[in-house]
């Protein structure tokens, strides 16, 4: 009974510190804890149950970018991309049945699930690694099979044509596959701390190549 009055009381003192203490000293512990929570808890329970290391994801390039992003009229943009899919084989009718058929914009912030490479398929959009410096989220325009293992191939929709790196992507670099845009721009919270850095053609909002 001592044991269970005295924890009681602890625990009163500890939620009085982090949600009714209005001092320094209080903000600053409340501040400490969320981050704490995020970090140790919240995101290692959802990283578990979404099967990805990385279950939500911020777009910080423009490679997928649609003009008009939210607004973006996909009759209109696929006129202006159609020669680059025609040479793929993947006609209007087909893309837009594909999922993220507005594009991705800088700033989005994405919820992502694990990936199954035995049922990804062209017009997926994946996340995936490539030695860059971050991991990179492009559609898939190719599927092979290579010793019983898939191979893909990827290509940003805002891209003229493929980067060297996304030719031929393998299995176990594929991180994951997003499937909600949670937040649009909501994700420039974080880059804006990280634009100086980048080259000066990477910088600021989107535009269609």
């Amino acid at each position: 009974m001592h044991f269970k009055k005295e924890a009681k009381k602890y625990f009163d003192k500890f939620w009085f510190l982090l949600w009714n203490d209005e001092s320094f000293k209080g903000w600053l512990f409340s501040i400490l804890f969320i981050f704490i929570f995020i970090k140790f808890v919240f995101f290692p329970v959802l990283s578990l149950a979404t099967g990805t290391p990385l279950p939500l994801a911020i777009v910080e390039s423009c490679s997928m970018y649609h003009a008009g992003n939210l607004l973006s009229e996909f009759d209109s943009w696929f006129s202006r991309h159609e020669g680059k899919y025609s040479d793929l084989s993947v006609e209007k009718n087909v893309f837009e049945k594909f999922r993220f058929t507005s594009g991705l914009n800088k700033g989005d912030i994405l919820f992502v699930i694990g990936a199954n490479p035995d049922k990804l398929k062209i017009g997926d959009v994946i996340i995936f690694n490539a030695g860059q410096n971050n991991p990179i989220i492009h559609r898939i325009i190719g599927v092979k099979d290579e010793g019983g293992k898939k191979r893909f191939s990827t290509m940003g929709d805002n891209n003229n044509g493929q980067l060297q790196f996304e030719k031929s992507i393998s299995e176990e670099d594929i991180v994951g596959r997003p499937v909600l845009k949670l937040a649009p721009y909501l994700g420039w919270i974080k880059l804006v701390f990280f634009e100086n850095s980048k080259p000066g053609y990477e910088r600021g909002f989107c535009r269609e190549n």
